[in-house]
């Protein structure tokens, strides 16, 4: 590791998700004495806070979705159509997961028509050179985010375990540059996130291509020197291998208001942990003071 400071990036959302699930899935919603519940709050805040005892960071950023409604249902109406509405029980916990995390001292990000995807994206961009930058979600399309200072750790399982992809550990196993992700997501789709690719091209054919040809592109030039059947899907697929394409990249550009200096990770205070405490948030204040020393 270098002196660098080293940034955590927080996909609050997977995180947020994931524990909501884990949990519900057993019964266990954690209800506040008011009824509402936050088991994927407090799920949310404790992998949070042991990623930060296990990995380290000086720096944290957790970033989320803010609305349904991004740039790409403009381009594509079926995008991420076919996923269930959330769960009742998970409504109240999107805001009070953002409030919970300012309460603690983490800086949230997101912005409305974006994803959390594209706001981790424009963080990587902005401070690939001046950070190491370690990126924790579920979301394996954040592997084109790769570069020579940002990892992703992908979680597993609980809290503590991470399947970790360097750029280095990328290149070994796909054989193809990180950014040319999205080309090989634009040709097998994404039925999670509802694009649909090129019709009979599956993961192992797109990767292929790629590998071969280098890009979307070079894929069109070079048609006549495939098989006729995977050159009749493309094809007849062209329009919307392209706008998958758009779909699948994650935007690098947009503004991101902060410096680094801002997300610096300073002691916990207890005062923040009793006003946790005193909303109900014991499951949180019992595992920070496990970790960290909080009187």
């Amino acid at each position: 590791m270098t002196n660098k400071p080293h940034l955590l990036v927080v996909d609050g959302m997977a995180l947020l998700f994931r524990s909501f699930f884990a949990s519900s899935a057993m019964g266990q919603y954690i209800r506040l004495e008011d009824g509402t519940p936050t088991n994927g709050v407090q799920g949310f805040a404790r992998h949070v806070l042991t990623a930060q005892n296990l990995m380290k960071p000086t720096h944290l950023a957790v970033c989320w979705d803010m609305g349904a409604q991004t740039f790409r249902n403009e381009l594509f109406d079926g995008y991420k159509a076919n996923r269930p509405a959330p769960p009742e029980e998970m409504l109240p916990q999107f805001d009070m997961a953002k409030e919970i995390s300012e309460l603690i001292g983490w800086k949230n990000f997101g912005v409305p028509g974006m994803e959390a995807d594209d706001t981790i994206g424009s963080m990587v961009e902005k401070w690939k050179d001046d950070a190491q930058i370690t990126i924790i979600s579920g979301d394996k399309d954040l592997l084109q985010l790769l570069n020579s200072t940002t990892r992703i750790a992908f979680t597993k399982k609980g809290y503590t375990e991470y399947d970790v992809y360097t750029e280095e550990r990328f290149k070994e196993e796909y054989k193809i540059e990180p950014y040319q992700f999205a080309y090989v997501k634009a040709f097998m789709g994404d039925s999670s996130d509802g694009y649909p690719g090129v019709k009979g091209i599956g993961p192992k054919t797109a990767l292929q291509l790629i590998q071969n040809y280098g890009s979307i592109d070079e894929v069109i030039d070079n048609l006549e020197k495939l098989k006729p059947a995977q050159r009749t899907k493309i094809a007849d697929n062209m329009e919307m291998l392209k706008l998958s394409h758009q779909l699948a990249t994650i935007e690098r550009n947009m503004e991101i208001d902060a410096n680094l200096e801002e997300l610096a990770l300073n002691d916990y205070s207890t005062d923040r942990f009793d006003e946790l405490e005193r909303r109900g948030f014991r499951l949180i204040v019992k595992h920070a003071k496990s970790l960290y020393s909080i009187a």
